[in-house]
């Protein structure tokens, strides 16, 4: 398994470990299918959803459709560290208290445009011959916020599974959404750990396909997006977005703790960057 994403992998102060992969829901609704799952791609890649496939964060982008285009100050305050699904929660019942409806949010989503160079790189993956790219939405945003903008821009079918926090409408109307999973990864915030999320797909993929993948890739921008990075091997290739905290918490790790982050680290201004590079691996 040289090339698994498991190879020298960083090991966190507090690990994802057995428990909280126990814990994890790997339920298909939120780990959603474009249909048929052939096992006989020869890469994996990831994609973070805010700041990395939109331009935008979501979560911000939705408060446009509160009165005046802002919140109140009182819910604004209940924001606690490591919390910020619980926070989201209580934002989303606020906008249905104000009449907000689906079709409003769902507006919203979709107007929000594609970060620089992003349509060039899912052109270049829908381009590919079918056993190059497993394609998979990795996001602490929402199913119904992603569902909504991939759908409007006809990306959904290029995203063979989405991992993200279950969110649906009630009877009342109101966007309920609910924690991805639970973990002990003292680094993430409560709701997800991205690390988790990989650590477990690569394995349990590997093990369906009886081999693993030549290279994982993982494209993002935040600081949850590092902990999944850690996971990578040397064989592997991460692209954070150029000057994004991921980035930062990358080059701050290798002058730090040299050798401790395994992964090629390609940073990227545009998806056109991440096309570049992946041009030259697929062709190895």
């Amino acid at each position: 398994m040289r090339d698994s994403v498991f190879n020298c992998c960083y090991v966190p102060p507090h690990p994802p470990g057995e428990e909280e992969a126990r814990r994890s829901r790997r339920t298909e609704t939120m780990a959603s299918s474009s249909g048929h799952f052939p096992n006989d791609k020869r890469f994996l890649i990831f994609f973070d959803f805010d700041e990395t496939i939109v331009d935008e964060t979501s979560d911000d982008m939705v408060v446009q459709a509160a009165p005046g285009q802002h919140l109140p100050g009182w819910l604004k305050d209940t924001y606690q560290p490591g919390r910020y699904n619980e926070y989201m929660q209580r934002v989303l019942a606020y906008l249905a208290e104000q009449g907000v409806t689906e079709s409003d949010i769902r507006s919203i989503m979709e107007k929000i445009p594609s970060t620089p160079g992003m349509t060039t790189l899912f052109q270049f993956l829908r381009a590919r011959p079918p056993q190059d790219f497993e394609v998979v939405l990795l996001s602490d945003a929402n199913s119904f916020f992603i569902e909504s903008w991939l759908r409007r821009t006809g990306a959904r079918q290029l995203f063979h599974r989405i991992f993200t926090n279950p969110a649906t409408f009630n009877k009342d109307g109101r966007l309920v959404m609910r924690p991805f999973h639970s973990h002990d990864c003292l680094r993430c915030p409560d709701n997800m750990c991205k690390q988790v999320v990989v650590r477990e797909y690569v394995a349990r993929r590997t093990q369906e396909r009886g081999r693993p993948y030549q290279r994982v890739f993982y494209v993002g921008d935040g600081a949850n997006d590092f902990c999944p990075a850690l996971a990578l091997g040397p064989r592997d290739v991460v692209f954070p977005r150029r000057d994004f905290p991921m980035h930062r918490l990358i080059t701050e790790t290798h002058e730090s703790m040299p050798g401790e982050f395994k992964a090629v680290t390609v940073p990227w201004a545009s998806g056109e960057d991440v096309v570049q590079r992946l041009r030259k691996l697929v062709a190895e």
